[in-house]
């Protein structure tokens, strides 16, 4: 049964990957597209926050120091989490399209899209992917889980900024009165 608890998480998020990647076919083109470095420099976070997530061979022992009690009770709550945050992601993926893109762009005949988890929060896949992370960092119990999901935060939230940017110079007022009626990552709050 150990197997189970040690191979759940990187079964659950390489799952995720591997839908994402071929749901990234057949996606619109793009008229405007970020610089290439913002996707490296997110890329190459997201790769550091999977490393500290997966792996205890980095040599800093801190990395491995527990904040909340390990076991059975935070395993499965961060699981519960995780598949949560990760299932609302695919949510909100499906209500995109082929709208959507990894990096931030602007798609060739783009639609503001506010209905489904839209409705909720305007950027729901980054809710789902924090949540995520939060889910699998609960499960770990140990500073490299919350550094893993505070560097996924940063890097979310500057694409977010980006992204709210453009979004107000696509749809000028349409998404100004959007961003007025519904909060950016958590439901009512924030």
């Amino acid at each position: 049964m150990l197997w189970f608890y040690e191979s759940f998480f990187p079964v659950v998020w390489i799952a995720f990957i591997v839908y994402w990647r071929i749901k990234a076919a057949g996606t619109k083109a793009n008229q405007r597209v970020e610089p290439a470095a913002s996707g490296i420099l997110r890329a190459l976070a997201f790769v550091i926050a999977i490393v500290l997530l997966s792996t205890t061979l980095i040599p800093l022992p801190w990395l491995y120091r527990q904040l909340w009690p390990s076991g059975l009770l935070a395993f499965w709550i961060g699981a519960a989490i995780t598949v949560g945050g990760l299932l609302f992601a695919i949510w909100a993926r499906g209500y995109l399209g082929r709208n959507w893109s990894s990096v931030v762009t602007i798609k060739q005949g783009h639609e503001l899209i506010t209905t489904g988890p839209y409705a909720l929060v305007r950027h729901p896949i980054y809710t789902g992917i924090l949540t995520g992370f939060l889910g699998s960092a609960i499960a770990r119990s140990q500073v490299r889980g919350v550094i893993g999901f505070v560097l996924i935060f940063v890097v979310l939230w500057a694409k977010l900024r980006m992204e709210e940017e453009w979004m107000r110079s696509q749809f000028g007022e349409t998404y100004a009165t959007y961003a007025q009626q519904t909060t950016a990552l958590v439901p009512y709050l924030f």
